[in-house]
């Protein structure tokens, strides 16, 4: 879905939405100020248009022991299509990996993963990420903690 025109209403359901997905349609109709029939008719449509892609706990890594967030960049040695398709279905595989994007610049790919500690680290940096195909360089960064973090900006909620 691309740029879809979005009333001040349809705007404050996404904002509550993405705050609290599991809110009843009268708490969101109660945020909104419309029925909760509306509010289901809006977010019916806004779910069928793609606007709304799905629902998800967010689920606390620490449960699992899950207390390191590594950023890691990756250059390949090439950029043929053939080497992209291998190293991304590579990647895939890697489940310490959550997210993984094609950038722009000096590096070919940024990966998020999570981890239990600099030896958990060490383990996947062994065991996965070393064997990933065509990979010239692999810089790794740890996160701190973190300090923002939102399902959307919160400007596009106001424009």
């Amino acid at each position: 879905m691309q740029d879809a025109p979005f009333d001040r209403i349809d705007r404050s359901l996404l904002l509550e939405l993405s705050r609290q997905g599991r809110a009843s349609h009268v708490e969101l109709a109660q945020a909104v100020h419309l029925s909760p029939s509306a509010v289901a008719r809006r977010q019916r449509a806004l779910e069928e248009a793609g606007v709304v892609r799905g629902y998800r706990a967010d689920i606390d890594p620490a449960a699992f022991g899950l207390q390191t967030t590594v950023i890691v960049q990756v250059t390949l040695k090439g950029q043929s299509e053939a080497d992209l398709i291998e190293f991304e279905t590579a990647v895939g595989l890697c489940d310490s990996v959550l997210r993984c994007w094609l950038m722009s610049g000096r590096d070919d790919y940024l990966l998020i993963l999570l981890v239990r500690d600099l030896v958990d680290f060490e383990r996947v940096h062994k065991t996965q990420l070393s064997r990933l195909p065509h990979v010239a360089r692999i810089q790794s960064s740890f996160a701190l903690r973190d300090v923002v973090h939102r399902a959307l900006p919160g400007h596009v909620m106001h424009e």
